[in-house]
């Protein structure tokens, strides 16, 4: 096996809810409206640090689709899917696109950049 090189993300991200790795920045989402067969989904032009499955045709909401199972590369769980091919001519625009499964990911905001404290929090203790 080799050297796994994991990829830092800058800004708001998601991150695989089971390890905490970095898999796709906020601004990478296409889509908050897609369904899967587990709940929401979201689809990405863009996802880092995940490997792939075979490809395998596959019957979808949409229709039958070619698709990747997509994996992330630190603990191995499944994050959702990546669209190979689709047969569906209105379905193109996904084909190289990502979904991932909402309950397998977390957000993570920005820290607070400008070291502005946040109200109700101080370093100085109560009198």
């Amino acid at each position: 096996m080799g050297r796994i090189f994991l990829v830092e993300l800058e800004g708001r991200s998601y991150r695989c809810r089971f390890c905490n790795n970095n898999v796709a920045l906020a601004d990478d989402v296409l889509s908050r409206t897609f369904n899967c067969s587990q709940g929401r989904a979201y689809l990405f032009s863009n996802v880092v640090n995940i490997t792939s499955g075979p490809k395998e045709e596959r019957l979808m909401l949409s229709g039958m689709h070619i698709v990747e199972d997509i994996f992330c590369c630190i603990c191995g769980q499944i994050l959702g899917w990546k669209y190979v091919t689709t047969h569906d001519k209105y379905q193109k625009y996904k084909e190289g696109k990502f979904v991932l499964e909402r309950w397998r990911i977390v957000e993570e905001m920005m820290e607070d950049l400008n070291g502005d404290a946040h109200p109700g929090s101080s370093d100085m203790e109560n009198p």
